[in-house]
């Protein structure tokens, strides 16, 4: 049986395994809100797994829904993940709904391997990004509700840099974020993205979307100085990192296709040094 402190421990291992960048930045928080942060990853997570892992993710996603409507009516599920969880529920004012949007955008997932529009791949950003910053909200910036524009801007930010990344990786999968009508602008056609060899000015295409990102990322930066300082911190430290992204890929010239971009552990640590 597990204790709450057991439970905790048991995300931390998720956390570390699955985002080392996610570590990394909120590793500054103190002990209980770096616990609670661990917890909310974990959720996202198995919620994540649950849909990419499975042979039949539309059961998978119902059991794990069902599970999720029990701890929402109060009931205690003897596993690491909803131990925590109980835990930080109870410690926080979280709200529902940005877990309910996540498991939202899971569905998508399911349902959708094609976007038209740099609109409609933001608002599946929004679902499976933005609804994380909307639950860490509580734990970062107590009783700020009105951060909540920024903390969508930068979960935006940071799935169009997850995209932008990961383009080959998703292709594997017979899956394309990359908007149907930017693809047609700059000549990249969906065969050539599935093989791995794209046609047209891709590069282009990818700095398109880049652009976007970037400019998320310094609106949300506009926010971050009515965060309390620890948070600040952690925050300011997830998005620089996660924009270094951009610039790994760009040093990799385009290729997200055979190789993928990361931010080295020294470039962390010069990244970190301008907090």
């Amino acid at each position: 049986m597990y204790t709450t402190e057991k439970a905790y421990d048991y995300c931390e291992g998720v956390i570390q395994q699955g985002s080392k960048t996610f570590y990394k930045a909120f590793s500054l928080l103190p002990k209980a809100d770096r616990q609670a942060v661990n917890a909310i990853y974990t959720f996202c997570r198995c919620l994540d797994d649950t849909v990419d892992e499975s042979s039949n993710p539309k059961e998978s996603l119902t059991a794990f829904l069902s599970e999720f409507e029990r701890f929402r009516s109060g009931e205690r599920i003897e596993q690491p993940l909803w131990l925590a969880l109980r835990d930080v529920f109870d410690r926080y004012e979280m709200e529902e709904m940005p877990f309910l949007e996540l498991a939202e955008g899971m569905r998508w997932d399911i349902t959708k391997s094609r976007y038209r529009t740099l609109e409609e791949t933001e608002r599946y950003s929004y679902l499976v990004a933005s609804t994380v910053g909307l639950m860490l909200l509580p734990i970062l910036a107590p009783g700020r509700k009105d951060l909540k524009e920024g903390a969508i801007q930068l979960g935006i930010a940071m799935q169009l840099t997850n995209i932008l990344r990961d383009v080959g990786e998703d292709a594997r999968r017979n899956r394309i974020y990359l908007p149907g009508e930017l693809l047609e602008r700059y000549g990249v056609s969906e065969e050539s993205v599935l093989r791995g060899e794209p046609t047209g000015d891709f590069s282009g295409l990818w700095e398109a979307i880049a652009l976007r990102a970037e400019g998320l990322y310094d609106l949300a930066s506009t926010t971050f100085p009515a965060y309390p300082s620890e948070s600040r911190k952690s925050l300011r430290a997830a998005a620089l990192l996660y924009r270094g992204i951009l610039d790994a890929v760009r040093l990799n010239r385009y290729d997200v296709f055979t190789k993928r971009a990361y931010v080295s552990n020294l470039q962390k640590i010069k990244l970190l040094t301008k907090i």
